[in-house]
C-alpha cells in the first residue's frame, strides 16, 4: 500500500490539532492539499513535495546527524518517499536505513504506526543543474525514534559525506531542537 494524500492530510492535520500555533509555517503544503491532486507525492512535484526524516536519539542524549553532499549542511537522516512506502513514517525508516545503516532492527523504541511527526517543517530547496531540478520546497514530516548508539555506520556515500552525534541544543531548526531535548534527556 502506498502513501495517499488522504494519509497525508490526515497526518497534517492530527499534527495541527496538536501544534495549532504552528499552521502559517505550513501554509505552502496546505495549499498543496487544498488544490488537490497528487503531486506532492512525487520527488518531480513542483512547487513542493513531501519528505520524511527520522531524528534517530541514542541513550547518551545525542542526535544522529549527517553532513548532505549537495546541501553541504548538517541534517537528520531522511529524503524522498517512494511508491513502495506505506506510511510517512515507514519512509522515515527506509531513509534512515539507506543514509546511515540504521535498521530497524536497531531500533529500541519505535513509534505506534500511526503516529504524529514530532515536526513538520516547510523549508525552501535551492535548484540542482546536476538532477535538473528547480528550487522547490520540502515538507519534512520528521520523527522520533530511540535507537541503540550504532557503533558504526554505514553512510551512502553518494548522499552523505559524514555523520555525527550531536547535542539537541547543536541541531541549526530551534523548534525541532526544543521538540527532541526532553525527549533525548529521557
Amino acid at each position: 500500500m502506498t502513501i495517499t494524500i488522504s494519509d497525508i492530510a490526515t497526518t497534517v492535520s492530527r499534527y495541527l490539532d496538536t501544534y495549532p500555533a504552528e499552521k502559517a509555517g505550513l501554509e505552502p503544503l496546505l495549499l498543496a492539499l487544498g488544490a488537490g491532486g497528487d503531486s506532492i507525492l512525487s520527488r518531480a512535484g513542483l512547487p513542493g513535495h513531501v519528505t520524511c526524516s527520522a531524528a534517530v536519539l541514542d541513550g547518551r542524549g545525542g542526535v544522529l546527524m549527517v553532513k548532505h553532499r549537495v546541501l553541504d549542511m548538517w541534517l537528520i537522516p531522511g529524503g524522498h518517499i517512494e511508491p513502495a512506502d506505506d506510511s510517512l513514517l515507514s519512509a522515515a525508516l527506509r531513509e534512515l536505513d539507506e543514509e546511515t545503516g540504521v535498521s530497524w532492527e536497531d531500533i529500541v523504541e519505535l513509534p505506534d504506526a500511526d503516529a504524529i511527526p514530532v515536526d513538520i517543517d516547510v523549508h525552501p530547496i535551492p535548484a540542482n543543474p546536476a538532477k535538473s531540478e528547480q528550487d522547490h520546497w520540502h515538507a519534512d514530516f520528521r520523527y522520533i525514534i530511540k535507537a541503540r548508539r550504532p557503533d558504526t555506520i554505514t553512510i551512502q556515500a553518494e548522499e552523505v559525506s559524514s555523520y555525527n552525534w550531536l547535542l539537541p541544543s547543536l541541531l541549526h531548526h530551534r523548534r525541532l531542537t526544543a521538540k527532541i531535548a526532553p525527549v533525548a534527556a529521557t
